[in-house]
């Protein structure tokens, strides 16, 4: 039963927290302060402290805490679930409609004016990186990352996810 628990006191503030994570922390803290009583506002308030401290989104951080204080790993795994499951099933819909009327002019229409702009925005992001970059490690650094890199993954067809964690390990290593 507690699982049943954990998965609603975490659905329902994902449902219904319309804006991400941090809309929907006052309905967390309703749930599992107020309604089920797991934790007291302060023991609430520092695992809010450390999710905001920990990278990624504090509401999936939060559940995955809670879920396995109440329900150990399983009750991680359902916390950590009943938060993404909104946005999934959401997704899952939409994604159902759109492959319907996959043929249809204006999902065409729709598809092909939206690649763009998820283009510029890759590159407007990618030009923000490579200036903050070379702002905080200087040229050399950035341009000596940036070649490796292009090599690594265009030439000798290593996987982007190596070559990523190569480029930690050399930041750690230089550049701390």
């Amino acid at each position: 039963m507690i699982y049943l628990h954990i998965f609603l006191a975490l659905f329902i503030p994902g449902i219904l927290g319309y804006g991400g994570g941090p809309s929907s922390i006052p309905l967390i803290e309703a749930e599992v302060v107020d309604r089920y009583h797991w934790m007291t506002v302060q023991e609430f308030s520092e695992v809010l402290a450390m999710g905001n401290a920990l990278p990624g989104p504090i509401a999936t951080k939060m559940a995955g805490y809670i879920g396995y204080a109440q329900g150990g790993v399983l009750g991680a795994v359902v916390g950590v679930f009943a938060t993404v499951a909104p946005s999934l099933i959401l997704m899952i819909t939409l994604l159902s409609l759109l492959m319907k009327y996959k043929e249809s002019p204006r999902v065409k229409n729709m598809t092909t004016v939206v690649r763009p702009v998820i283009a510029v925005l890759l590159g407007v992001m990618t030009y923000d990186f490579i200036f903050q970059s070379y702002q905080d490690f200087g040229i050399w650094q950035t341009l000596f990352i940036g070649a490796v890199s292009y090599i690594l993954m265009e030439k000798i067809k290593v996987h982007p996810a190596y070559v990523i964690a190569g480029a930690l390990v050399y930041g750690g290593i230089f550049l701390a």
